[in-house]
């Protein structure tokens, strides 16, 4: 007898536990799952180290270390000119994927609608169940060898039952980061039909050719109505430390903290200083690390394109995304298990972040943030399974 409740049986493992598992019973180069083999700033590592042994072990304010979350205040600030108060505004969670499930889970209800952008992040789609609430997804619009969003489609997808919609930029899985004009018509939108929006911006200090972050909370009449989600994740090279936020104002961040304070109460107390020491110290390390990240999508850029693949431009994130057709193959999750075995080198289908599986079938997501030499050594492993292919008429 099956007893995982039924609004969660259509969820498996997810494919980065599959490809990172497969990747590796056959000693592959994991450039699936994205997060980095570097650590972040030597001081931050520090401050956690010593918060550690000097014993600030024990459970802390269930809104977070108020340090940090003046932190985060001054970070939204000086970076966006957002004010969010540190003492109402402000919620500390375990990791962004946490801020997201309690903001779903503290603002929509059980039959509510929530509008997402496909291919988007699992994790939504989850969540989604788990408030028993209606996922309804939206694709996005291919542009300029990326992706933006289709506001035209957005718009008819709104109904009387819409609760929430969930906006991703930079964007997971495509690299894509949103055009301000299409994020100045979403906005408009969000406004005329009165919905609330969950702004996912882990990725917004991985941006390159001089792109500029845009918070939708930034935007006239958008604040109101935002939950803006981030953490040190990202941007510090510290994934595992699961440390995230959520920003809102007072009567929207009651209903995250009424569904966050019953799934871990508190995130990790020793962790928090060290990642407020990086927000209001660590710009010239992070400007450093996005620029090192550059110079990597340049080069797994090019090896993809001299592979034969079609590469589709990242703007931002650390993922390149390209399309398998001109390889002769059809199908992303078969070609990511065959380069895995053939190639030593694991990717991620995109296909599996989508309602509409068909219209990703030949997409395929590379991370690049590796070290130089593990990224060269994929790369020698995909130039060299390509040429065997060729050479083998496959």
């Amino acid at each position: 007898m099956n007893r995982v409740v039924q609004r969660l049986r259509p969820f498996q493992e997810t494919v980065f536990a599959t490809m990172t598992q497969k990747a590796i019973d056959h000693d592959a180069i994991n450039l699936g799952q994205g997060f980095p083999d570097t650590n972040g700033p030597e001081a931050m590592l520090s401050q956690a180290s010593e918060a550690i042994l000097h014993g600030d072990n024990q459970y802390g304010n269930g809104r977070g270390l108020l340090a940090l979350r003046q932190a985060i205040s001054q970070q939204r600030s000086r970076d966006y000119e957002i004010n969010y108060q540190p003492e109402t505004d402000i919620l500390v969670t375990v990791g962004a994927t946490e801020a997201i499930a309690a903001t779903i889970l503290g603002l929509v209800e059980p039959g509510g609608e929530v509008i997402v952008f496909e291919p988007y992040y699992d994790a939504y789609a989850a969540a989604i169940a788990l408030a028993d609430a209606k996922r309804v997804s939206v694709p996005l619009k291919a542009e300029n060898n990326s992706w933006d969003l289709d506001v035209a489609a957005f718009e008819d997808a709104i109904s009387d039952h819409t609760s929430l919609v969930i906006l991703n930029s930079p964007h997971n899985p495509t690299g894509s980061v949103f055009s301000a004009d299409t994020l100045k018509k979403f906005a408009e939108i969000c406004i005329r039909h009165d919905l609330l929006v969950l702004s996912d911006e882990v990725y917004e200090n991985l941006l390159f050719d001089s792109l500029k972050h845009i918070p939708i909370a930034s935007m006239p009449g958008m604040f109101e109505r935002t939950i803006t989600v981030s953490s040190a994740a990202k941007s510090y090279n510290v994934t595992g430390w699961k440390t995230g936020w959520a920003l809102a104002p007072q009567p929207l961040l009651d209903g995250v903290i009424k569904a966050k304070q019953f799934l871990s109460y508190v995130g990790a107390t020793p962790l928090q200083p060290a990642v407020a020491y990086a927000l209001n110290n660590e710009n010239e390390w992070l400007t450093n690390m996005v620029s090192e990240l550059a110079q990597k999508r340049e080069y797994l850029s090019s090896v993809l394109n001299e592979a034969g693949f079609h590469v589709a431009h990242t703007e931002g994130t650390y993922f390149i995304v390209v399309d398998i057709s001109p390889l002769g193959c059809d199908d992303g999750v078969e070609f990511c298990f065959r380069l895995i075995e053939e190639c030593g080198v694991a990717a991620i289908p995109i296909q599996v972040f989508s309602d509409h599986p068909e219209n990703w079938k030949t997409k395929v997501r590379f991370a690049f943030c590796k070290q130089d030499h593990v990224l060269h050594e994929a790369g020698n492993r995909i130039l060299q399974w390509a040429k065997k292919n060729r050479v083998e008429g496959r």
